[in-house]
């Protein structure tokens, strides 16, 4: 089964229910003058309050994903190249999510605000966990259940900026299934156009969105989950 976009796909959702761009800014090249000192960009606290004031306003987003991760090998000191994953995403609080990947396999996380389903179709598997702590642990999962502070949640600070852009660095205060994010925010509104994850053995995934809808309130029906006869059931809940 593949973990690693359970963990990474989790986070980023988390990360992207509240904070996306509903019209992704695209990265200009860059150009003489535009770089910007850490000194000089604007206050961190600023940004954060900017983003989280964002985050508040969205109740749900749809959108067509770019996921693309940098996997390090264990005990070697050189990353392998990129791999790029495609498909669609609906996000929506209090905890529901639908990952649909498409492309390079076909593969679906899924989660109704209690469970957690990740089906892999070319294996006949599907895990079952549930939506806690253990599985799911830190401050990015109060984000996805739509109660996260990020100023409460996280050390931040800002990476660097150019006109019109503030890179915030995010290391979570408490136990975490990730590393560290980090999120490229518009400096006059909080929108964020890039959102980036360290997981705990140096993993880097990046995602990009597009053709995002915002608050359009999608049907329920596609937070739920059946598995398909035949498939086998891996069940990671704590139920007796």
């Amino acid at each position: 089964m593949r973990r690693r976009k359970v963990g990474c796909g989790l986070a980023l959702a988390i990360a992207s229910v509240g904070f996306a761009n509903a019209e992704p800014t695209p990265k200009a090249a860059p150009s003489a003058g535009d770089e910007v000192s850490v000194e000089a960009c604007p206050d961190t606290s600023d940004t954060l309050a900017r983003v989280q004031e964002r985050y508040d306003s969205i109740q749900d987003l749809t959108a067509a994903f770019e996921q693309e991760t940098q996997a390090v090998l264990l005990a070697q000191a050189f990353a392998q190249g990129a791999e790029t994953s495609r498909g669609t995403v609906v996000l929506s609080k209090p905890g529901r999510m639908r990952w649909d990947y498409r492309e390079p396999e076909t593969s679906l996380v899924l989660s109704d605000g209690e469970t957690l389903w990740v089906y892999d179709p070319a294996a006949g598997q599907v895990t079952r966990m549930p939506m806690d702590g253990d599985y799911l642990a830190g401050a990015a999962l109060q984000f996805l259940f739509g109660a996260g502070k990020l100023g409460e949640a996280f050390a931040a600070e800002t990476l660097g900026c150019e006109p019109g852009g503030v890179e915030i660095g995010l290391v979570p205060l408490e136990a975490a299934s990730f590393e560290r994010l980090s999120l490229t925010a518009r400096s006059e509104d909080g929108l964020i156009s890039e959102t980036s994850i360290v997981d705990l053995f140096g993993n880097r995934t990046t995602i990009r969105f597009s053709g995002i809808a915002l608050n359009t309130s999608p049907d329920p029906e596609l937070f739920r989950f059946a598995p398909p006869e035949g498939v086998e059931v891996l069940d990671l809940s704590r139920e007796p």
